[in-house]
């Protein structure tokens, strides 16, 4: 038995109050007799005793304790995980955790578990009977000699848990920002779509009806098939945009490459080594191939396209450059707008639904990167993919 004092007096509850019930769980059968003998008071009674936490478990449904004095170290189940398990199932039960030693691991593991109070088995008879009183009330004890290191851990405890939550609370935001950019692109895909579907049911209707010439069939036939093969490159690559928010770990020179293989007229300059980012490669792969197809069909039939990849101050940077006349000043603000060519669909110069320019910074935006334009002249236009874009 410990120097564990008892009270000369001790303040009692009125008698017309309920007595407090208590249940001992000690693997020390002598502590287990004292503290029967310091719980047995007008305000308190012993309702049962147990050598470990299984048997404790065991008999507590049928006790009905208010209470639970626990000791730590025990075998067969020490104090910790029946603490978590008795608060499990039953989370309004107060539970005071005793030992024998300032073990200061065990402090904080039976806090976290669920104890309300900490006392040493050596404190004051009055210290522990007060433990008792606060539990029963909700409140918690903890011994001095313990208190300060305890503190501190929990304080610590709790300041990781306030950065893990910010964590989780900046990637629930860039969860919630990509699904705001996937529902934006998938409500325009819905817009944009209908001008390519109208003009191939037009022609449908004409040709269902039999009222175009003879002569025209065959034309009208071949304007179909063209549109409706249009129409589904256009959804390939809103699919492509649409997925962009997965991202892996990628060497962009590497799916520039891709993009360039099999196209004669573009150029790729990069660095000799790999340039990594965090990136969906199928959506990589639409947005320089968006900007290549769009420097094509704007620059002179045999001059080059160059795509340049460099190390920028937040990451990898790509530049497609083009030999055509420039953009007009006016059109300069809306350039990425959808159908920004303004051509109707049988009558334009450049073939396409006008909507790469705007996939490819759709696609950009869903990896937190953008495309911009940098510049442009008479002597041609350079678009920049920002492949991250710096923190501000």
């Amino acid at each position: 038995m410990s120097n564990m004092a008892f009270p000369a007096n001790v303040a009692t509850l009125p008698s017309a109050m309920p007595r407090v019930r208590v249940l001992l769980v000690d693997d020390n059968d002598g502590f287990r007799e004292s503290l029967a003998m310091l719980l047995d008071t007008e305000e308190m009674t012993v309702v049962g005793q147990a050598p470990n936490g299984v048997e404790a478990l065991a008999m507590i449904g049928g006790l009905d304790p208010d209470v639970v004095l626990m000791d730590v170290r025990m075998p067969e189940m020490d104090g910790i995980e029946t603490t978590r398990e008795l608060k499990t199932r039953f989370p309004s039960l107060g539970i005071v955790a005793l030992t024998g030693s300032e073990d200061q691991r065990a402090v904080r593991d039976m806090l976290v578990a669920g104890a309300s109070g900490y006392v040493l088995k050596d404190s004051d008879g009055d210290e522990i009977l007060y433990a008792v009183r606060q539990a029963v009330t909700g409140g918690g004890v903890l011994s001095p000699e313990v208190t300060p290191t305890v503190i501190e851990e929990l304080t610590e405890a709790l300041e990781r848990e306030r950065r893990r939550t910010r964590q989780l609370e900046i990637a629930q935001e860039a969860l919630l920002e990509r699904a705001a950019r996937r529902h934006e692109l998938v409500s325009r895909l819905g817009h944009e779509l209908r001008t390519p579907v109208t003009v191939i049911l037009g022609m449908a209707q004409t040709l269902a009806k039999g009222t175009a010439a003879q002569e025209d069939r065959g034309a009208i036939l071949e304007s179909l098939v063209d549109r409706a093969s249009g129409l589904a490159r256009l959804v390939h690559r809103f699919e492509a945009a649409v997925e962009a928010g997965l991202t892996e770990w990628a060497d962009v020179v590497q799916v520039a490459r891709e993009v360039a293989e099999g196209r004669d007229r573009v150029v790729i300059e990069a660095p000799e080594g790999p340039a990594m980012a965090s990136l969906n490669r199928t959506a990589a792969h639409r947005v320089i191939e968006e900007l290549v197809e769009n420097a094509l069909a704007f620059s002179p039939a045999e001059a080059p396209v160059v795509v340049a990849v460099t190390l920028g101050a937040s990451g990898p940077e790509v530049r497609i450059t083009d030999h055509g006349e420039g953009i007009d000043p006016e059109a300069m603000h809306r350039i990425f707008e959808p159908l920004e060519q303004a051509e109707r669909l049988n009558t334009r110069t450049h073939q396409g639904v006008g909507l790469g320019l705007t996939l490819a910074r759709m696609s950009a935006n869903a990896m937190d990167g953008d495309v911009l334009l940098e510049s442009t002249g008479p002597e041609g236009s350079t678009f920049l993919w920002v492949v991250t874009r710096p923190v501000t």
